[in-house]
């Protein structure tokens, strides 16, 4: 795991702990594959990314094509809009929110049910 945070990410995680974003719980720094989210909500499969400017547009996108093709979405904002505009960002994650569906209950259920026996 990452060692420590940027500022903006704590910005950000600030509003998206407790489930302070309209009742959706985030993970901080969650792994997926070999990557390291800045943030996942699993109920909606959003990865929410905060990017520097060390971050590779190409290296991005590669990335995000392979959680999409994972069933993930993806959300990326600059360090400048966390810091400039946090309500703009929160509105657009908790719209991204709203229009993804349900990942659970699991996709795939077993026959039976689950915990039934």
């Amino acid at each position: 795991m990452r060692n420590g945070t940027t500022p903006f990410e704590a910005k950000l995680w600030r509003h998206l702990s407790r489930s302070q974003l309209g009742g959706f719980k985030f993970r901080r720094q969650h792994v997926i594959g070999n990557c390291i989210a800045d943030f996942f909500c699993p109920a909606k499969g959003l990865i929410v990314e905060v990017d520097g400017d060390t971050h590779s547009v190409g290296k991005d996108l590669a990335r995000d094509e392979m959680h999409a093709y994972q069933g993930f979405a993806t959300l990326r904002f600059s360090n400048a809009e966390v810091g400039k505009n946090i309500e703009g960002v929160l509105a657009s994650i908790l719209d991204q929110l709203m229009a993804l569906p349900d990942r659970w209950p699991h996709p795939n259920p077993s026959p039976e049910g689950e915990g039934k026996k």
